[in-house]
């Protein structure tokens, strides 16, 4: 049986205000294999974008270790982080991963340059792919919400990682765009990407291959 491309073990995250100390992950683990779907599904503040976070190495577990790729990612310097992130990982967030002084094509050949061994398709090519290929010159801000949800999806797939971490990508868009994103989501799949999507959405965790829930940072 092949090795998952992203494993995490024991993860375990701690906030501290004051003398109060608050778990947001207490011991999850998660293995991921090429071309699998994975929907984190739990309510708010079960620790679901905690988990998303350390997965990404944008923030470091307290305890435990994510590994992308056979590499370990976690308890390194940024740095190190950094590169792994931009060789291997797409990262989508609610709050959107779009720099507002770049375009949109900019925006995605900014990443690509980050990983510039990476085999990937060109940036117009990739804005085609989402639908918003005529809106390749505009800047974050003049984009509808739609279409600053299919922009930040192709920044996340710009390197073609191995692994696309994705935080409600269609929690603000209509039905009709969220069933694009999900197309868009299966095509990557299929092609050996490993996906991991937190969301509410219903028709998000039906398209998964496999759905775990989060509650009070344990799975429930």
């Amino acid at each position: 049986m092949a090795a998952p491309v992203l494993s995490a073990r024991s993860l375990y995250r701690f906030f501290r205000a004051g003398e109060e100390e608050t778990f947001a992950l207490q011991g999850v683990g998660l293995e991921v294999g090429r071309g699998e779907t994975v929907a984190v599904t739990g309510p708010s503040g079960s620790g679901k974008t905690t988990l998303l976070n350390c997965l990404a190495g944008l923030d470091e577990p307290d305890g435990g270790t994510v590994r992308i790729a056979g590499e370990r990612l976690s308890h390194r310097p940024e740095r190190e982080r950094g590169r792994i992130r931009a060789r291997h990982i797409g990262v989508l967030f609610q709050s959107g991963n779009l720099l507002d002084h770049l375009s949109v094509r900019d925006n995605v050949a900014l990443v690509q340059q980050l990983a510039p061994s990476r085999s990937r398709a060109p940036a117009q090519e990739l804005l085609d792919r989402v639908g918003i290929g005529g809106r390749a010159g505009a800047l974050p801000g003049e984009l509808s919400g739609g279409e600053a949800a299919r922009a930040g999806l192709a920044v996340a797939l710009a390197n073609a990682p191995d692994v696309l971490l994705a935080d409600e990508p269609t929690g603000e868009v209509d039905a009709e765009t969220e069933r694009r994103l999900l197309d868009l989501l299966r095509e990557h799949a299929a092609g050996g990407t490993a996906v991991v999507v937190v969301t509410h959405s219903r028709a998000v965790a039906g398209a998964a291959g496999r759905v775990l829930r989060l509650r009070d940072g344990r799975w429930a």
